[in-house]
């Protein structure tokens, strides 16, 4: 149990979650779903006003995280209200508040227990999708962290009903990944960050005694997509300040592939919030969460 507890911990001061208070966001009602026999939740924001068939956007919390916490690190509630999507923020499992993914190699209790989370959020999205507001044709995931690593595993696995996924420092997690169709992949990742290597291995600082795990390179774990989804290489680059953008272009179906490479940055949301002293600076640019916004409103 101490180990346990110990990697929940480093993650929790890595992603930058705690219990301080969150930021003022947009409001998001509270639902509880049943899946394998497990009550879960999540919240729901739909914009003011909105009509029509909007995208939906899944937003994943890192490991020790919650729904709450992550609506208020991202602030996609309020870019939800401004681009015209619905945003949904799930809860992980745990024994305590301290909630995490299963995302195959990784994390915590979530992993641990062999939650079956594709079966949870496939049936969230059933649920959402139930609402004639929900496009069906665009559905997005995102997260942070562990939260990354789930929407990996994600797009391998529900390839079918994701339209495109935004992992925001985690990594390509989950083998044999076997997606039956294209999907679009906007990842953005800090060369300095220690919890998950941009040249992948295990933590670089786990906690003393704590169980671990290996993740995936950003080259190996973005280059899957590249090569599944057929785009030509070399990358398309470019640099502004501390950030590098590889696009790739030519891609099967209209699908895209784009890297944001942040020089010097750690395992945190760029331009998101930091909620404690111990955590990561958060980088002010890119700002992921618009990045993000955008992605959802432009790949179809």
């Amino acid at each position: 149990m101490r180990n346990l507890v110990a990697v929940l911990v480093t993650a929790l001061l890595a992603a930058g979650c705690s219990g301080a208070p969150a930021p003022r966001q947009a409001a998001a009602d509270e639902h509880m779903l049943t899946v394998d026999g497990r009550e879960r939740g999540y919240l729901l924001h739909v914009p003011p006003g909105a009509e029509g068939r909007l995208p939906v956007l899944l937003v994943l919390h890192g490991g020790g995280g919650n729904a709450r916490q992550v609506a208020g690190q991202t602030g996609l509630s309020d870019l939800a209200d401004e681009a015209g999507f619905l945003v949904v923020y799930p809860n992980g499992s745990g024994r305590t508040s301290l909630l995490t993914w299963n995302a195959g190699a990784c994390c915590g209790y979530a992993q641990r227990q062999g939650i079956d989370d594709v079966a949870f959020l496939s049936a969230l999205l059933d649920e959402v999708l139930a609402d004639q507001l929900a496009d069906p044709e665009r559905v997005f995931v995102t997260g942070m962290s562990n939260g990354a690593m789930m929407s990996y595993r994600l797009a391998c696995e529900l390839s079918d009903r994701i339209t495109g996924i935004a992992p925001v420092a985690g990594a390509l997690n989950v083998t044999p990944c076997r997606p039956t169709r294209p999907v679009s992949v906007l990842a953005v990742h800090g060369t300095a960050d220690e919890l998950v290597p941009y040249d992948g291995g295990p933590p670089a600082q786990p906690a003393p005694g704590n169980e671990s795990w290996v993740n995936a390179s950003v080259a190996d774990s973005v280059g899957f997509w590249v090569d599944h989804d057929g785009c030509r290489r070399p990358a398309t680059e470019r640099t502004e300040g501390a950030v590098t953008t590889a696009t790739y272009a030519g891609c099967a179906e209209g699908s895209e592939v784009v890297l944001h490479t942040v020089a010097g940055g750690g395992h945190a949301w760029p331009g998101g919030r930091r909620s404690r002293s111990e955590a990561d600076p958060v980088p002010p640019e890119p700002d992921a969460s618009r990045l993000v916004a955008e992605f959802v409103t432009r790949v179809r």
